[in-house]
């Protein structure tokens, strides 16, 4: 059975500091900064770490006619996958103290399956299979993997929970600005779909061949 424990790497002190710590320039203390929402962004990036087992079959795998046999084992893994906002699909725009923000739905950043626990007792051989070598428990690990990444990324709830705090933190960030220089921003949310995310990724990658 699978189980999910999440954990939610914020640093929110991190909040204040960006939000009254710009005395050194005061055209940057009147308004919220992009730089600073990104790496806010940053803070707001949720590790997964994830327990499961994975089956590995692979039919007729040794032997002939009569005497062949399968290749049957399980894999027990932990993995962690990092789910977050792609920053460099976040924007703002201030006009007064109207400020627009423009946000990118999370997906899952990276995903990885912890080796260190993996070891001999982590693959379950069936008692009729075919022998098991290294190169079948690559192919299992692989797999593992790839099959995180694909339960992370279905796992919509999941999903709406990390662009959701990431868009608290960047509203409590506004507010802080606010509080520190006299004003009351107003905040407008401009959410970016699936399809828009791969036409900017399009558009920025056209970018940079042409440079």
């Amino acid at each position: 059975m699978k189980k999910i424990l999440c954990m939610f790497l914020i640093l929110a002190s991190g909040l204040s500091f960006a939000a009254c710590s710009m005395k050194n320039d005061p055209v940057q203390e009147m308004t919220p900064q992009a730089s600073q929402m990104k790496s806010i962004c940053e803070l707001a990036t949720m590790d997964c770490y994830y327990h499961n087992v994975a089956k590995y079959m692979e039919e007729d795998a040794s032997g002939f006619l009569l005497w062949k046999k399968d290749r049957k084992f399980w894999v027990e893994y932990a993995g962690i996958v990092t789910i977050g906002i792609d920053t460099s699909l976040v924007n703002i725009e201030v006009e007064g103290e109207k400020v627009t923000i423009t946000i990118p739905p999370a997906k899952v950043l990276s995903c990885k399956v912890d080796e260190t626990t993996l070891t001999e007792d982590s693959f379950i051989i069936a008692k009729d299979s075919a022998a098991v070598e290294a190169e079948h428990q690559t192919a299992a690990f692989k797999e593992a993997q790839a099959k995180m990444q694909e339960e992370a990324s279905s796992d919509t709830v999941l999903l709406a929970s990390a662009q959701q705090r990431a868009q608290k933190l960047l509203e409590d960030y506004v507010n802080n600005i606010g509080n520190c220089v006299g004003k009351t921003y107003e905040i407008k949310w401009v959410y970016l779909d699936d399809a828009e995310v791969l036409h900017n990724l399009d558009a920025e990658e056209d970018t940079q061949t042409a440079g």
